[in-house]
């Protein structure tokens, strides 16, 4: 007997404990596997990026469902070739339920984005990180499955305190700030991550960049006095571009900025 034939008869002779019903009456919301690190390809703005992501995958159980089939998500995984972007992520969930037997699932993954910058006045370029979130859920009702993408962005930017500046006789406090936007796509629709970061970078007192001169530092210090914004100001200018947008159907914005003068953040957040 080849070796074909006795893994033929070994699988037939292999008892689906997984498949088997429960009679606890008890669903389980979500079930899978997650912090998974599985190189990916990132469809940015201008060209494909090489990235590592973290997955989070999961289903619903039903009730009277023993188990879910842990490796049918590794394998999804495995199979999967196209660079993330709305459209692959819809594509990929759409894979999953039939795949796991199931009506409703998640698909997260979180990797750094990196774009290449150029300083301000000494032209050198650097790259910059951005930590970026991909979720998506989809439910299947009545036949059909409705699939809604979201994607996130934590932007790093500069704020100086208008209060600070005015009284003060030189100078005032500033720090470094985390802008985050998470926006719902509409259906059948793209964006790119740099679409976010350039809002982000344009509302604050100043971007940040990698690699800076000191002709860069002198630009950066200067630019950031001549635009003080409170984090109430960050938010909302922030949420007000954001809310432009044609392609979202909604938006959750939020500022933190990690004080310099105190040993706290200041925070503010908007959503639609």
């Amino acid at each position: 007997m080849n070796d074909l034939k006795i893994t033929e008869l070994n699988k037939a002779s292999m008892s689906d404990i997984q498949a088997s019903s429960d009679d606890r009456n008890l669903a389980i919301e979500q079930v899978g596997v997650r912090n998974i690190r599985f190189p990916i390809m990132v469809q940015a703005e201008y060209d494909l990026m090489p990235s590592v992501a973290q997955f989070n995958l999961n289903v619903a159980l039903p009730a009277e469902k023993k188990g879910t089939h842990m490796s049918r998500f590794m394998a999804l995984l495995q199979e999967s070739k196209e660079p993330v972007s709305a459209k692959s992520l819809d594509q990929l969930i759409r894979k999953m339920l039939p795949l796991l037997e199931a009506k409703k699932g998640m698909i997260e993954l979180s990797y750094a984005h990196f774009v290449n910058k150029t300083a301000p006045i000494s032209g050198i370029q650097s790259l910059m990180d951005y930590q970026v979130t991909w979720t998506s859920f989809a439910e299947e009702h009545n036949g059909a499955v409705h699939v809604a993408n979201f994607l996130k962005v934590l932007v790093p930017v500069m704020s100086l305190c208008p209060c600070s500046k005015e009284i003060s006789d030189y100078g005032a406090h500033n720090q470094r700030s985390h802008v985050v936007i998470e926006v719902r796509l509409k259906n059948d629709t793209s964006m790119f991550v740099e679409e976010l970061i350039r809002i982000a970078e344009s509302q604050a007192s100043c971007e940040l960049w990698g690699l800076l001169k000191r002709t860069d530092e002198k630009y950066v210090t200067e630019k950031s006095y001549e635009n003080p914004k409170f984090v109430e100001d960050l938010v909302r200018d922030v949420a007000s571009n954001v809310a432009k947008l044609e392609n979202i159907v909604s938006y959750e914005v939020e500022a933190e900025n990690f004080e310099s003068i105190h040993n706290h953040s200041a925070f503010a957040r908007i959503s639609s």
